[in-house]
């Protein structure tokens, strides 16, 4: 027997609409109120399993102050709302619902929120109970499948339980946190968790794409469909199909592709470019962001309709500021990894300097300090770093008379003090694309955009 699932909602067309959908699926509706006092009376009488809940109701209280009830209460719900408030979303969100669903709704949408609400709901009681019986906690190259995710912090071992927890499924992830966080890395667990981790796993950079080549790139094109399209190519979504499609930067997607992609996640079906049939895909879907998609759906630059698509299971990745205790761990694994790769093994660092990386505000979070700690490496003669030249543990702004380096100035920085350390030797065993981690067609090509002249450095010997 199916959920028995009370309607909250004061719109009589709406709420018998849904009714007839839940119906047709074998759900059973205990009733329909229209305001919090009618539905507390409901929940008494007929204890449903589930609530769909709009948020403006009858009365002065709304579908929110019904949630802090029902959460105490242990029943799980699902938002039925239209409104795009920002501080509407968030204090709907602060509830920590199951779910979100569009108005206008179509029937697929209601019957797949409730399946994916349902899922949560039962794990989400199941993981509380693993915690209450102390459970080991999992930790980093302790017989887990997070050996590459370095992190023995609260904050972390949560992130930890919710991915052991959602990996099993096909539902969709949507990965939010600073630049530099590790969220393809979280990306990646969830792939080699979930059961289609012997499949592919497809990986876009939406920020990098060119407008005019996105839709080409993730649904394909037919030949002759414009101009240079030669051949027929499939699209990063046939690509993935079986496994798992992550899309970065999910939220630099123009409206028009949104639309688009938005379609695509609803139907399990996509159209190459030029083309005039549909093709049926099966992809799990884990998209990350490091922008706020409810100011973005605010302000009308991103769909609330696909917001609401992705926001089914959010991770939100902790800056390393708020995590400084794992400080230490990634220190160690960052001077192994560089130590190994440029043929310093042992390389340590001392307790000062190190309680001046705990301290610094690592505003570059992981990503930060990993290239921090890379270059101290490259630089030291010594197996113990006492002091890194280029690092600062004061967060205060600098003097007006230092001049803030561009980004290109502080890559050509970095490669020429590899040149160095590598007497000007570019590819091959401990040559400057090895120890930088790139092809040695791409330091050529960055070499040559930044102006950098790698004989200049060979032979010579240069102080640090």
């Amino acid at each position: 027997m199916k959920a028995k699932i009370l309607i909250v909602e004061d719109q009589f067309i709406e709420a018998n609409n849904l009714r007839t959908i839940l119906a047709r699926a074998g759900y059973s509706v205990c009733d329909i109120a229209a305001s919090v006092a009618t539905a507390l009376k409901i929940i008494e009488r007929e204890r449903p399993d589930f609530v769909l809940l709009d948020i403006f109701l009858e009365g002065t209280r709304t579908g929110i102050d019904l949630a802090r009830i029902l959460r105490q209460k242990q029943i799980a719900f699902v938002y039925l709302s239209a409104n795009s408030n920002t501080e509407t979303l968030e204090a709907a969100k602060a509830t920590y619902p199951y779910g979100f669903l569009i108005k206008p709704f179509r029937e697929r949408d209601v019957l797949v929120m409730l399946e994916i609400a349902e899922y949560l709901h039962e794990n989400s009681l199941e993981s509380v109970q693993r915690k209450t019986t102390s459970q080991p906690v999992l930790l980093p190259n302790e017989n887990n499948p997070f050996t590459d995710i370095i992190g023995k912090s609260q904050k972390m071992q949560d992130i930890f339980q919710l991915l052991l927890l959602v990996a099993l499924t096909d539902t969709s992830v949507l990965i939010l946190g600073e630049t530099g966080t590790g969220k393809e890395k979280i990306a990646d667990a969830i792939h080699q968790l979930s059961p289609r981790k012997d499949r592919e796993m497809v990986k876009i950079n939406c920020a990098a794409l060119p407008p005019t080549l996105i839709e080409s790139v993730l649904f394909g094109h037919e030949k002759g469909s414009f101009t240079g399209a030669q051949e027929r190519r499939i699209g990063k979504f046939e690509q993935a199909t079986g496994g798992t499609l992550f899309l970065d930067e999910i939220g630099e997607l123009s409206l028009e592709m949104q639309s688009k992609l938005l379609r695509a996640l609803q139907e399990k079906e996509i159209e190459r470019v030029g083309g005039n049939k549909m093709i049926p895909v099966d992809v799990r879907i884990v998209t990350a962001t490091n922008i706020n998609l409810e100011i973005a759906v605010a302000e009308g630059r991103f769909r609330m309709d696909l917001y609401y698509r992705l926001y089914v299971f959010p991770i939100l990745l902790p800056p390393l500021r708020e995590r400084k205790e794992d400080i230490p761990a990634l220190v160690t694994y960052f001077l192994q990894k560089y130590g190994s790769k440029l043929g310093k093994p042992a390389m340590t660092i001392t307790n000062v300097l190190l309680e001046k990386l705990i301290n610094s505000p690592w505003t570059g979070n992981i990503r930060e300090l990993e290239h921090t700690i890379e270059r101290a490496v490259v630089l030291s003669k010594e197996t113990i770093i006492k002091s890194i030249a280029s690092f600062t543990s004061d967060p205060s702004t600098p003097p007006i008379s230092q001049k803030t380096k561009t980004i290109d100035e502080n890559e050509r920085d970095h490669i020429i003090a590899v040149l160095k350390q590598c007497n000007g030797k570019v590819f091959g065993r401990n040559g400057a694309a090895e120890i930088l981690g790139i092809n040695y067609s791409t330091l050529h090509s960055r070499m040559k955009k930044l102006g950098i002249d790698k004989s200049k450095y060979n032979g010579k010997k240069f102080p640090t």
